[in-house]
């Protein structure tokens, strides 16, 4: 890039000086403007393991709003929705469980060691810079010993206060408004400190009543009915600053504060739409990363975070003793990292993480049940080391993680210490040194511990469980470049994979009550394909195209099983995605294809369980304005337009064509 910057520079120098002496000999020559374009090699065509990103222009041209609507359009991704705006989402990778996937914001996990799984449908995108998906890990060395462990990585990263025409301050605001009684203001506000200090300021808010229309289907018969208990309102501030110190090192610190409440709609079975249940969210988290370059061969990153998690679940119904149920949980993590990196050579790089953590759950169980709370405390410690061999046209990376975590419980049955050790390999090579092709593989061993949840819920938990074993495999071949000159670029990646799960913690029905057990045995295979490109259609037109397709089997292999040989519960042989922008001086268009096949709520696979395939479309249109004092965006969408109905979570609607309009002030 360096490189580029000097290179343009000497070119605009020298048209600058023959401009001069030109105008000597004439009064007057006008010289055609000459617009220098190029195209980075995608991050999933050089990476060894698959890894896929959207940058903030092309989420917000697709009218993409959270974090969920974005994950959907990755490959090898599963989305669960349990419908509405405020209806919990889950990601899953490759048909891992959502356990596996690491959900991480600015280079450090969110965690949720009660319930082990992360909401993303509550996370926005407005001050989001990139969102990516990892398969495997990231490709960066100078990562956490977290992120190492994890079978798949999703990325958000904040966008970093940037300034022009010499300012040290700008103030965002944004106003979405939309079907269902959407209703979101949202304010963005950076400062310039000083010479080596920014502040970053976020605040949303968000309302909607969720009341929509949908389709009931009973055998043969079809109704018009409408989704109650689905509103929500929640608050979200977000604080950053950026520093960088004299010797060059790097200390970002973040604060963010989230609170919600809003109603569980439920099921839809037969005629039954009625929901009382209530559930109230406070997150509070702060962390902090400082990085810095020790010499020439070592590197040091730190990481510290603390997070305090509390929620309030109302159900009222005459089935309880005092006609409502209350339960109340707390909990608390505290987090530290540290990762030092090593360069002896120019193609060897290491780097050694080590990560300490303390997790504790406080709930209302003993008043509800007049039975005394395990009140569990779990401590962590993950160690990785990886090295990193990189040549011309060879990137090798392994690693290993050691993973111990011991745990205490006021009462009742304590787990017995977990050790394991899980290692990783990816290999990528490139076939031709002149060409962008490239041949990659993959092998990671990954488990994940069960939550309190698992272990403490009720009369559910068992302290006996066995953490689950993951295996991943994966081949494939990846190639970027221009083979028409009608294109700017054509990327293209194949994926094919095979993924092996062991001692698959699942609920299991027993005498009286279900008990959380080890039972299952899962071989998933499949296959990821991505393609983007750019068509110049015109000096001022450009159309951009992304797509991606995943074939996927996944069955259950445990011979004793009912369910043996069948196809895993809401997984889809066939999924796939479109997006296509138009980028011009005039109104940007946008729009999306999101397409999911046949699948089945139940192991069962029989006609009573299935859950027809689906397409979704969305078209989003925007223009920006410059005024004299500020620079103005408006937005339209409509999503679903086709106004197709369906269900992602069987009994759980989803809603058909809606509308949302947004307009964007910056100052």
């Amino acid at each position: 890039m360096n490189r580029f910057l000097l290179f343009f520079l000497m070119v605009f120098l020298t048209l600058c000086s023959q401009a001069q002496n030109n105008h000597r000999m004439q009064k007057e020559q006008q010289l055609d403007s000459v617009i220098v374009k190029g195209h980075r090699i995608d991050r999933n065509v050089l990476a060894g393991r698959p890894i896929q990103v959207m940058q903030k222009e092309e989420l917000e041209q697709l009218g993409l709003t959270n974090l969920a609507d974005a994950v959907k359009k990755f490959a090898g991704t599963n989305v669960k929705d349990y419908g509405g705006i405020g209806g919990m989402k889950t990601v899953s990778v490759r048909n891992l469980g959502a356990h596996h996937t690491a959900v991480s914001y600015d280079g450090i996990t969110i965690s949720n060691t009660q319930a082990g799984q992360i909401d993303i449908g509550r996370y926005t995108l407005d001050n989001i810079q990139s969102v990516s998906m990892a398969i495997g890990e990231q490709e960066e060395l100078m990562q956490s010993a977290r992120h190492y462990a994890a079978a798949g990585i999703l990325n958000m990263l904040s966008e970093r206060p940037h300034f022009e025409n010499g300012r040290k301050d700008a103030l965002r605001f944004r106003l979405r408004a939309g079907s269902f009684g959407l209703f979101s203001p949202s304010l963005l506000y950076w400062r310039q400190l000083g010479n080596a200090t920014t502040l970053s300021l976020n605040g949303s808010y968000m309302r909607a009543d969720g009341t929509y229309p949908f389709t009931l289907i009973n055998g043969i018969e079809k109704t018009k009915e409408k989704r109650y208990n689905s509103d929500i309102y929640s608050w979200q501030g977000e604080a950053n600053i950026y520093h960088t110190f004299k010797d060059d090192s790097q200390l970002d610190w973040k604060a963010c504060w989230y609170y919600s409440q809003r109603g569980l709609p439920g099921s839809v079975v037969l005629y039954n739409n009625r929901s009382e249940e209530r559930l109230w969210d406070e997150d509070f988290f702060t962390q902090a990363i400082y990085k810095r370059r020790l010499s020439a061969h070592w590197n040091l990153q730190a990481r510290m975070k603390y997070t305090h998690s509390w929620n309030r679940y109302e159900d009222t119904d005459v089935k309880y003793t005092d006609g409502k149920q209350v339960d109340v949980d707390r909990q608390n993590e505290y987090y530290g990292s540290a990762t030092i990196g090593w360069n002896p050579i120019a193609i060897l790089s290491l780097a050694l993480a080590q990560d300490l953590s303390y997790n504790n759950l406080r709930n209302n169980i003993n008043i509800a049940n007049n039975s005394e709370s395990p009140y569990p405390e779990r401590f962590t410690s993950l160690t990785s080391l990886t090295a990193q061999l990189r040549t011309q046209r060879v990137d090798i990376t392994g690693n290993i993680v050691a993973t111990y975590a011991t745990e205490k419980v006021k009462s009742g049955n304590q787990p017995d210490d977990r050790k394991r050790l899980s290692p990783s390999l990816s290999l990528s090579y490139r076939v031709l040194h002149d060409q962008a092709l490239f041949l990659r593989a993959m092998m990671k061993s990954t488990f994940r511990m069960p939550s309190f949840n698992d272990l403490y819920y009720r009369r559910m938990g068992n302290t006996g469980l066995r953490p689950e074993i993951a295996r991943e495999y994966n081949i494939g071949i990846t190639w970027s470049g221009q083979p028409l000159r009608a294109v700017r670029y054509l990327s293209f990646t194949l994926d094919g994979y095979y993924n092996d799960v062991t001692d698959k913690i699942v609920a299991f029905p027993s005498t009286y009550v279900w008990k959380m057990a080890n039972f299952g045995k899962v071989h998933i295979k499949g296959v990821d394909m991505t393609l983007a490109t750019e068509i110049p259609a015109s000096r001022q037109v450009s159309v951009i195209v992304t797509a991606a397709y995943t074939w996927q089997q996944a069955k259950d292999k445990l011979e004793q099983s009912a369910s043996y040989n069948r196809q895993l519960p809401y997984t889809p042989q066939h999924s796939g995605n479109l997006s296509l922008l138009v980028r011009n001086p005039w109104v940007n268009i946008g729009y999306s294809m999101l397409m999911q096949g046949k699948r089945w709520s139940s192991a069962q696979n029989t006609s009573e369980y299935s859950l027809n395939a689906y397409w979704e479309h969305t078209l989003t249109l925007s223009k920006e304005f410059l005024l004299r004092w500020a620079r103005m965006n408006i937005q339209g969408s409509i999503h679903n337009f086709t106004d197709t109905h369906y269900e992602i979570i069987k009994y759980y609607p989803m809603p058909g064509r809606s509308y949302h309009l947004s307009a964007t002030i910056t100052f």
